[in-house]
Formats: structure tokens, C-alpha cells, sequence
């Protein structure tokens, strides 16, 4: 099973680079663990309208395997304790389909990008910068999979 973040954002502070690429650097390399970026469409400052959302929705769409499992990260997803997400992703690489977590832009994810999503994780009820949720979003991953495989990584 291959995993990738497919993110909108191309622009994120160096400690987030940083931060994320500490935990990335640890997943099993048969993973082959990446990280798709997606530039932000341009927004005019009090522009309302869901354009941006729906442009941005249109080139997640199009990057996405039609073999792949998505998984999207929205608050108003499931929230999954650590141990909860290790034996998901238990069940997601036994299912043997290469797994795609997706971030959308600013404004969320169009519903057409909802629709496709196999599963719906939240990282939290609270809002995040999107960095910060990448930067979470790593951690987790890198959580889950010490739980899977007994690494002392995970203490509690």
C-alpha cells in the first residue's frame, strides 16, 4: 500500500516543512509516502462565492486514483483516538488499495471532493491552520503506525 497527502497550499511556513517532514522521515518506506501540493486558487478579498472552492475541488479530483481510497480530513469528519486510527489504518492496508488523505483549500473541500471521500477524519473539532493540520496530520500517521507495530513511540 502506497499513502499520500494530497494538500491545497503551496505555500506553508518553514516549521512546518520542518516539523512535517520529521515525522514523514519515520513512516516504512514501503509506504512510499508523498506529499501532492496543490496551489491555492487566487481569492479576491471579499469575494463570497464558492468558485475558489469548486476550481479547487475540480484539481483534487483530478489528481485522485480511481483505485485509490480517499480519505478526507474535515472537522466535521469522524474523530478517531490513536488507537482507533492505528486499527484503521489496519483495515485500509488490509483492504490492499493505495490510500490518499486529501486537505482542502481555505474554504474546505467542494462537495463533489465529499462525495468521492471513502472516509471522513477529523483531526479535531477545532479549526486549524492548514500547516498545522499537515504537521498533525504526520504525527498521527506516524503514530498509528508505531501502535501497529509496537514501537515505544506511543506511551499511553
Amino acid at each position: 500500500m502506497h499513502i499520500r497527502l494530497l494538500a491545497v497550499g503551496d505555500r506553508q511556513p518553514s516549521w512546518v516543512d520542518e516539523a512535517f517532514g520529521t515525522y514523514t522521515e519515520r513512516l516504512p518506506r514501503e509506504w512510499k509516502f508523498r506529499l501532492d501540493v496543490i496551489p491555492t486558487v487566487r481569492r479576491n478579498k471579499n469575494d463570497k462565492s464558492r468558485q475558489a472552492m469548486e476550481a479547487e475541488g475540480e484539481l483534487i479530483l483530478g489528481k485522485l486514483e480511481s483505485s485509490e481510497q480517499v480519505v478526507l480530513l474535515d472537522e466535521r469528519g469522524k474523530q478517531l483516538s490513536s488507537k482507533a486510527l492505528a486499527g484503521q489504518l489496519s483495515r485500509w492496508q488490509a483492504d490492499g488499495r493505495d490510500l490518499c488523505f486529501v486537505i482542502g483549500g481555505p474554504d474546505g473541500v467542494a462537495d463533489t471532493c465529499k462525495q468521492r471521500a471513502d472516509f471522513t477524519w477529523s483531526l479535531s473539532q477545532l479549526t486549524l491552520p492548514h500547516g498545522l493540520a499537515r504537521v498533525l496530520f504526520a504525527e498521527q500517521l506516524y503514530r498509528a503506525h508505531s501502535l501497529h507495530t509496537g514501537h515505544p513511540y506511543h506511551r499511553a
